[in-house]
């Protein structure tokens, strides 16, 4: 029997650093424990009004050269995110995260089911959504000031606004770099480029996958600080695709498990803990050993009943 305690929504809720459930603590921008958060195999109910993003039993299956050799990445997965809120899809390798990721920044679409942004379908990339790859994906023959720029050169609106440019490069710590090239770059400066060129078209929504996953230790805390500082300025919704679970309890308002392939929505836990979080505070460290119980318990398949 679970022992694990939720609010009057329903929600799992991650205990404080005294270990008690802190269901009124604020999780971030409109959190809101009302939010629905025990979702299995793609079914959502009590749904909250007035989403930003809807997913809404997708599914997702690449084919091969015969029907043996597809890929079932999604089965039924909804989903919803509320605006100015943090979010972390968290999985086995394969899982579908990085699908799901693609799937609401428009660049693929779904055999079935449907996803909305503010209410609108998705049907293709939207300067309303930002996205920053796994390696940064800068242009090599362009400075840092150059990488930026080309975000706002996208939407055609660089003449009026390339005086945002500098300010941006100071936003994530740039200053001094502005004609430096990706090769003269550490791997945490050109992530910070990346998520200057997404964040200088205001985007509603910023979708991360992965972005600090090839970054050392030490790079990859200082890059969750300023993440996490740009993310309570701006107020953007952010969905961020992670395989560190510190890293999702540090940063997101609420973190979502999902089952090896095909992709499924295990369960979802709201993190109410105030920030900043203290990485090695009981409520962090007993969350942290919780949703790797539950990573691993997903993680698990039946024994073949013959073996050969």
């Amino acid at each position: 029997m679970s022992t694990e305690a939720r609010n009057a929504g329903g929600n799992v809720v991650a205990p404080t650093d005294e270990g008690t459930c802190a269901e009124g603590a604020q999780a971030g921008p409109q959190a809101d424990p009302r939010t629905v958060t025990d979702v299995a195999a793609g079914a959502v109910t009590d749904v909250t009004a007035g989403a930003l993003i809807v997913v809404d039993g997708v599914s997702r299956i690449y084919p091969g050269e015969t029907v043996d050799d597809s890929t079932h990445a999604l089965d039924n997965v909804s989903l919803e995110v509320r605006e100015g809120e943090f979010v972390s899809l968290i999985g086995p390798s394969g899982c579908g995260k990085t699908t799901l990721l693609r799937l609401i920044a428009g660049l693929d679409a779904p055999q079935s089911g449907s996803l909305e942004m503010a209410g609108q379908p998705i049907t293709g990339p939207g300067a309303d959504r930002g996205y920053i790859f796994q390696q940064g994906a800068l242009y090599p023959w362009a400075t840092v000031e150059a990488n930026i720029a080309t975000g706002l050169k996208a939407r055609g609106v660089y003449k009026q606004q390339k005086h945002k440019i500098p300010q941006f490069i100071e936003l994530v710590g740039l200053t001094g770099f502005e004609k430096a090239y990706p090769h003269q770059i550490s791997g945490g400066m050109a992530q910070r480029v990346a998520i200057a060129r997404a964040l200088i078209n205001e985007p509603r929504a910023l979708l991360l996958d992965e972005p600090m996953g090839a970054l050392d230790s030490f790079t990859r805390i200082e890059l969750q600080d300023k993440l996490l500082s740009l993310w309570q300025d701006f107020g953007s919704t952010m969905v961020l695709v992670t395989h560190d679970v510190d890293e999702a309890i540090y940063l997101s308002d609420r973190i979502v498990i999902m089952t090896p392939r095909p992709g499924r929505i295990s369960e979802i836990i709201t993190v109410d803990s105030a920030r900043p979080r203290a990485r090695n505070s009981t409520g962090f460290l007993t969350l942290r050993s919780r949703i790797l119980e539950k990573l691993h318990l997903v993680s698990e398949r039946p024994e073949p009943e013959f073996a050969i």
